[in-house]
């Protein structure tokens, strides 16, 4: 019998399923150990039909080619280049080098079997001051990534935002800017006229929850920051622009869908105590419902907002209208799950569970399930999908560790979709090795191994698996 959790997510919801290059790179190397796809076979725990199976990548993770074709610097590429940023020294200059390879990786994703790929677009790439005049090369090469998914049957999801703001924003304030909000939504604009239909669904931001603890608090992500204070106030900032974006997403008349992409911890008590019980609580606002809320509910939850000193800088950037504009109807919410979140009684986080080789990812599956159920409990039936799930491991090709990981949280997601929750899509976290923040090149979550020196892609064994899986529409 599951052991009994006190889940204080406070009374807390996919993608719909996408030209190729005459002369496009050869097909990424299989490994000889690779595993072998097996016939399909009705599986155990069959998903939904027209279940969208895919994968997720980002701009400045993957990309490379920050120089070429106009593009301008972001945050990332300034906050990598200095002197002890990030592990042993990396940066995205290259990367995966996708810029130049993408037809190889078009063809990767369609012999996995993908029907749906989330990937960003660099902000700087394609306004390189973050405003202005458009850079067509940059705009260009979205376009043939599009296009090329389309021609292989596979839905292209994009995300307007993975924390590469243009540096040229950022010497004006950034997202400590209310004005970053109105540019957001100017470059969204852009996008959304540019790319009209062609693009089913998309994303605003990727984990504002991340750049304020990260970026502001830490001081470990760009843009360096360490003011509590003042991330809170970009947090809301980043909010306003997903409302501005999203108002201007209808403003096209477009036929598709667009929601945020939120990274959410299921927060519990780490004993039985009634204190621990409260700082779960507390501790649930500050990692879900302060996001969740002003998305779906056009309103800041009231305990959040009384951990905040009278004088805090936070309560002069909520102007009147904001949670309007904010709670503007998302179509879909997209999910990152990662990790559960304990508290002691006395306020302390701790971790129950083993962790990855990332030593913050604690692994519990059920969180998945636990997190899904309570947002189509206290937020309704709004379409769901997963965006991001998936560890780093140590092993190369043979990476049972993976395999295990991504089966028990589809095993959880799976008893979340038979208990009536709307979740259409699963993106595993990540189709490509590739640069993973402050981390560098040290750690690697792709599904597809890359070698950094020659950019050759080998197929891991969770590879052939996640494509077995796919095959078979379920575990």
């Amino acid at each position: 019998m599951r052991r009994r959790h006190l889940f204080t997510l406070a009374a807390a919801g996919a993608v719909s399923a996408g030209c190729g290059s005459d002369d496009a790179p050869p097909k990424a190397q299989a490994s000889p150990s690779e595993a072998r796809t097996p016939p399909a076979n009705p599986p155990a725990r069959a998903f939904p039909k027209g279940f969208g199976w895919g994968a997720a990548t980002s701009a400045y993770q993957i990309e490379g080619a920050v120089k070429e074709d106009g593009r301008g610097p972001s945050v990332w590429d300034v906050f990598s280049h200095q002197k002890g940023r990030t592990k042993g020294g990396d940066t995205g200059d290259v990367a995966a080098d996708h810029y130049h390879r993408f037809y190889e990786d078009l063809d990767i994703m369609k012999d996995l079997g993908l029907k749906t790929y989330r990937f960003s677009i660099s902000w700087s790439r394609v306004l390189p001051t973050g405003r202005g005049t458009v850079n067509a090369k940059g705009l260009d090469f979205y376009h043939k990534l599009v296009d090329g998914l389309l021609a292989r049957g596979i839905a292209p999801v994009a995300t307007l935002f993975h924390w590469d703001t243009p540096q040229a924003l950022q010497e004006q304030g950034g997202w400590e800017n209310r004005d970053c909000a109105k540019w957001f939504a100017e470059y969204a604009s852009t996008v959304f006229y540019s790319f009209g239909d062609k693009v089913p669904t998309w994303l605003t931001l990727n984990e504002p929850k991340t750049v304020v603890d990260a970026g502001y608090t830490s001081g470990i992500h760009a843009p360096g920051k360490r003011d509590r204070r003042i991330g809170n106030v970009a947090g809301h900032h980043l909010l306003l622009g997903h409302g501005l974006a999203v108002q201007a997403y209808r403003a096209t008349g477009a036929k598709g869908r667009i929601g945020p992409a939120l990274n959410l911890s299921p927060a519990y008590p780490a004993d039985d105590s009634a204190a621990a019980r409260k700082h779960a609580t507390a501790l649930d606002a500050e990692e879900n419902r302060r996001w969740l809320d002003p998305v779906l509910k056009g309103s800041y939850p009231q305990d959040w907002l009384a951990t905040q000193a009278a004088d805090a800088p936070v309560r002069g950037a909520i102007q009147d209208g904001d949670l309007a504009v904010i709670g503007s109807r998302s179509d879909v919410l997209a999910v990152q799950y990662y990790n559960p979140a304990y508290v002691t009684a006395k306020g302390a986080r701790v971790k129950k569970h083993k962790t990855s080789q990332a030593s913050w990812q604690e692994i519990y599956p059920e969180g998945l399930y636990d997190l899904l159920t309570r947002i189509k409990r206290d937020y309704g039936d709004i379409p769901l999908t997963i965006t991001e799930n998936g560890m780093p491991t140590t092993n190369a090709l043979q990476d049972q560790d993976r395999i295990t990981f991504l089966r028990d949280h589809l095993t959880a997601a799976h008893r979340a979709i038979q208990e009536g929750v709307k979740l259409e899509s699963y993106h595993v976290w990540s189709l490509l090795d590739n640069f993973e923040w402050a981390e560098g090149f040290s750690q690697r979550w792709g599904i597809v191994h890359v070698d950094y020196e020659t950019q050759t892609r080998s197929r891991k064994a969770s590879y052939g698996w996640y494509k077995s899986v796919i095959t078979n529409n379920g575990l």
